[in-house]
């Protein structure tokens, strides 16, 4: 993407910023890629483009995961070219079409890899996710509606460690069981102006599931092991949440940390509810 087509005026562009963004953010996704490979791909073998229906896996935990990571790439995407000078609606289309694009991406990798195909359903999340980002800044000139992820590490990685993988950085992107993704909704945007209630204070609500030992149901045995009788159970959840990004602060430094850390789900009090056992509360969830 040139900087000739984000162009928004001599007054406000800076290309220097701009080309710091482009150039920065293609060696950040190319080391994620990266990662990627050694996560998910170099064990797999390598076939021809295909499809792969998977709409019904993991109890759509990852589709969430889907649409989750696609927010979190637009928005990244928003604030750099916003950064650069960037006026606000070519940010919030081209983050879009970045998010949106990054995530294309590896859906193309999965298309080649023998053990999982182009999904469908991972396309729809994808566009979903970055959407919901656009669609905000486009409409409102903020993000009243954030998507987040929060992960706690489960006993299930061991029975399947080549599924739901073999080390914390493996089990934190592939144990579907430990990971809820959120709906976090700003309050104060939608009261009065004149409101004094805290403007970082959020309501969210999550899904996520437990379980599970396979990707549509769970198997007997793995590896010549008996593996224990496990029951899949969605799990739905609503608590409070902190908006990092609305937390006012003079220094430079902690705004940089909040944005960085936008997407993470701070842990608070929750109430959660499952077919098996109804409503829990939990003193903190994360």
């Amino acid at each position: 993407m040139s900087s000739q087509v984000l162009e928004s005026g001599p007054d406000t562009l800076n290309k220097k910023r701009l080309n710091t963004v482009l150039y920065t953010g293609a060696g950040l996704y190319a080391g994620t890629l990266g990662v990627l490979y050694f996560a998910w791909y170099q064990d797999n073998e390598i076939s021809n483009f295909h499809w792969y229906n998977d709409s019904k896996g993991w109890m759509q935990v990852d589709k969430f995961g889907h649409a989750t990571t696609a927010y979190i790439i637009t928005n990244y995407a928003y604030w750099s070219l916003d950064w650069a000078g960037v006026d606000n609606n070519k940010a919030a289309i081209y983050g879009g079409l970045m998010g949106w694009g990054a995530m294309t991406v590896i859906e193309i990798l999965d298309s080649f890899s023998e053990e999982w195909g182009a999904s469908p359903s991972d396309l729809v999340a994808n566009t979903i996710g970055s959407a919901l980002f656009t669609g905000q800044q486009l409409l409102w000139k903020e993000q009243r509606f954030r998507l987040k992820f929060s992960y706690h590490p489960t006993d299930y990685a061991q029975y399947r460690p080549d599924l739901l993988g073999e080390n914390e950085l493996q089990r934190s992107l592939k144990d579907y069981n430990g990971q809820t993704y959120w709906l976090s909704m700003n309050i104060k945007s939608f009261l009065r102006e004149e409101s004094r209630f805290p403007s970082w204070l959020n309501v969210a609500f999550g899904y996520g599931a437990k379980g599970m030992l396979g990707t549509f149901s769970n198997p007997e045995e793995w590896n010549g092991n008996e593996l224990p009788y496990e029951k899949r159970i969605r799990q739905y959840y609503m608590t409070m949440d902190i908006d990092w990004t609305r937390i006012e602060t003079n220094s430079g430094f902690l705004r940089l940390v909040f944005k960085a850390f936008s997407f993470v789900k701070a842990p608070m009090p929750t109430l959660e509810y499952n077919n098996e056992n109804g409503l829990i509360f939990h003193w903190l969830y994360f």
